[in-house]
């Protein structure tokens, strides 16, 4: 599913943030990204958000060099990809329902299509009471169930999280991993960013590991 050969990584005229990168990712795995502060977890995952070109070096994305492609390819490889973050990013004015929904809205689905899966989705996060709360009225764990949903909603191949357990208590960390893994199993390829040691040896996963602009798979 990708694969990056040679791979750097600099911002303007500065120095490579990351450099040399050659690692391969098969469909159906799950792994964490871990690393030091300031290692370039984030920026690495911009690279498999489709949002940042590498400076230099080839990304193969669902088959495809995604170096060659232009904007609006692109934007159609991005649909195969999920992204959730640490902070959210639900829309305060949208019901619970109609978070999860937007992807789908936005790709011109009608409702009429959709809800019954969005419904489904919802109940499966163990938000099925919570359909029709607005972000504000819901707790920090509803509120990132919500994100994940949103994220798998329309199917992704390929889902990225960035750090999405670091605004919860340890036990929900658990809880959202098991829920991850159960994405994975369902056949999504997981990226999971996190700093979160005991998470990285309660499941197990392979790790890759950036440190000094490298990455290491271990696992």
């Amino acid at each position: 599913m990708i694969e990056f050969n040679d791979v750097g990584l600099r911002y303007g005229q500065g120095p490579e943030v990351l450099k040399d990168l050659n690692f391969k990712v098969e469909p159906g795995t799950f792994h964490f990204l871990t690393g030091p502060s300031g290692s370039g977890k984030t920026s690495l995952l911009r690279l498999l958000l489709l949002s940042l070109k590498p400076s230099r070096g080839r990304i193969t994305m669902f088959g495809q060099d995604v170096t060659k492609l232009d904007q609006d390819r692109l934007l159609q490889m991005r649909r195969h990809i999920g992204i959730v973050f640490q902070e959210f990013r639900l829309l305060d004015h949208l019901t619970t329902y109609e978070n999860v929904a937007l992807p789908l809205r936005v790709l011109g689905q009608p409702e009429s299509d959709y809800r019954e899966n969005v419904e489904e989705l919802l109940r499966w996060v163990g938000l099925g009471e919570r359909m029709s709360a607005h972000p504000p009225l819901l707790s920090g764990g509803e509120k990132q169930r919500a994100a994940i949903a949103r994220a798998v909603i329309a199917r992704p191949e390929l889902l990225l999280a960035d750090e999405p357990t670091g605004n919860v208590d340890p036990e929900l960390s658990e809880r959202l991993v098991h829920l991850f893994a159960e994405l994975n199993r369902s056949g999504t390829t997981i990226i999971l960013a996190t700093h979160e040691l005991p998470l990285l040896d309660k499941f197990g996963y392979p790790r890759m590991v950036l440190r000094d602009g490298g990455v290491n798979i271990h696992g």
